[in-house]
């Protein structure tokens, strides 16, 4: 059955948390305040099902790159056999129930806040597309195994991530609410340039995948991850010089900012894994920044 970090590690539990955290800082930016009575419900479920969708879709990618991970990763839960393979399985199954179960009961709240449904639809409908994203991004039998073509597949998962915020801003109505589309584009960026990154350190154990750092190699792989990070950057400061947010609270993202410029020396060293953390600790303090200068 595994222990409980076996599970944490599975399931990913950390970066599942950030999914969480972002369809609540969703909602925030588009209610411009904290959801409370029907929309923190809303708001809660809608979390739970990010979380648990995240989760089974960690699991599934180990399930799905066991192989791959006995090189990469032999100390992974599954590889190491601490985790069988069908008992991860029927959690796979469970989360994914829990997710689709969780959107459910927050539009059955929902039909109860307007006479209308089909406003809430969007969030119907940014929860299949994430579902779309990831299914094409593995299956290249029947849909489009995005996997194995290189920056597509990169982009996929990033995009599935981003859509995070605005699945929590559709919850409460207002799905292409601009502070909630501006952080949208942020997130995309970041992962797009972890992303990439991430394949570059998993070359040695990603033989028979297209990746693009497999295809166009390691050092081209590293600068486009630098450029996206630039942009991302770009893209962080834009909504305070254009006022989306208040211009004055551009102090609270200097921190991200200034973490995001340390990338660029782990780029030119070739120490991935620093990079990536580093890209990963600057999308955390993007969305702190962010979120604190909502609620301000």
């Amino acid at each position: 059955m595994g222990r409980l970090g076996d599970w944490v590690k599975l399931f990913r539990a950390g970066n599942c948390v950030t999914g969480f955290v972002g369809v609540f800082l969703g909602a925030i930016l588009a209610l411009n305040e904290f959801p409370t009575g029907d929309e923190l419900r809303i708001t809660g479920l809608l979390a739970l099902s990010v979380y648990t969708f995240m989760a089974a879709w960690n699991a599934l990618n180990d399930y799905l790159d066991l192989e791959i991970d006995i090189v990469n990763r032999p100390d992974r839960p599954l590889p190491s056999g601490r985790i069988s393979k069908r008992t991860a399985a029927i959690a796979i199954t469970v989360t994914g129930l829990i997710s689709f179960a969780s959107i459910f009961f927050a539009a059955v709240i929902a039909s109860g806040m307007t006479d209308d449904l089909s406003e809430w639809y969007p969030t119907i409908a940014i929860w299949f597309l994430a579902l779309a994203l990831l299914l094409n991004y593995e299956d290249d039998r029947w849909l489009l195994g995005l996997k194995n073509r290189g920056l597509p597949g990169n982009l996929s998962i990033s995009l599935s991530v981003g859509l995070v915020v605005l699945f929590g801003a559709a919850g409460v109505f207002d799905p292409l609410n601009h502070r909630a589309v501006a952080l949208f584009i942020i997130g995309t960026l970041y992962n797009f340039a972890r992303e990439i990154i991430k394949d570059v350190e998993d070359m040695d154990g990603d033989e028979g995948r297209t990746s693009y750092a497999m295809s166009a190699g390691p050092a081209k792989a590293r600068t486009l991850a630098w450029s996206l990070i630039l942009l991302s950057m770009i893209a962080l400061i834009a909504p305070f010089y254009l006022e989306i947010f208040p211009g004055s609270h551009i102090i609270l993202i200097a921190p991200a900012l200034f973490t995001s410029m340390l990338v660029k020396k782990h780029i030119v060293l070739a120490e991935d894994t620093a990079a990536s953390r580093l890209i990963k600790r600057s999308m955390t303090l993007a969305m702190v920044g962010i979120m604190a200068s909502a609620l301000l």
